[in-house]
């Protein structure tokens, strides 16, 4: 299935070389610890914080709006410790959505407004269900689909969830078009 074109103002972005297209909007903290290997889209106003420590982002991954990618953290009797995030290629996260999880692997689906906890675990093809709240230090295992507030799975995902989210993040990004280009 197609997506329909995704218009945005080509004034507000950034391509590079790569083709990471990055909003000029958006905050990147520490942009010297963080890395985009390509053709990812980070949108309006989603902050990431390399700040903390380092930030890793595989290819064709969609940051949505308004979302924050923080590293995870731990407390000790001394201070706080933080650890470097690493994400997977082909995962889309949602609008308003806080990522201090671990490792979010490949080919993952993260709705609107969730909140994964610090130290998750989130296995290649799984999805988080919108509004959900996954608690620190979970582990969310593969094709499994999970929400509500605290997050519990909720059932799983067909075999093909990995195809599906190749075709979602690869589509998004091919129809995510520059408006002076887009006509109706």
């Amino acid at each position: 299935m197609e997506l329909p074109v995704i218009p945005f103002n080509k004034e507000e972005y950034i391509e590079t070389a790569s083709g990471n297209r990055v909003s000029r909007q958006s905050v990147l903290c520490g942009s010297q610890n963080i890395i985009l290997n390509g053709k990812n889209i980070v949108q309006g106003e989603a902050i990431i914080r390399g700040d903390l420590a380092n930030v890793r982002v595989g290819r064709h991954c969609i940051i949505s709006p308004k979302s924050v990618i923080r590293p995870p953290f731990k407390k000790f009797s001394n201070g706080v410790a933080f650890f470097p995030l690493q994400i997977g290629d082909h995962v889309y996260i949602g609008e308003g959505s806080i990522i201090n999880a671990a490792v979010v692997n490949s080919y993952v689906y993260i709705g609107k407004n969730v909140v994964i906890g610090r130290r998750s675990v989130l296995k290649d093809c799984c999805m988080i269900e919108d509004n959900t709240v996954v608690p620190p230090e979970t582990i969310v295992p593969t094709f499994s689909r999970y929400g509500g507030s605290p997050a519990r799975k909720i059932g799983e995902l067909p075999e093909c969830a990995q195809d599906m989210m190749m075709e979602f993040t690869k589509s998004y990004y091919r129809n995510f078009m520059p408006v002076k280009e887009y006509k109706q």
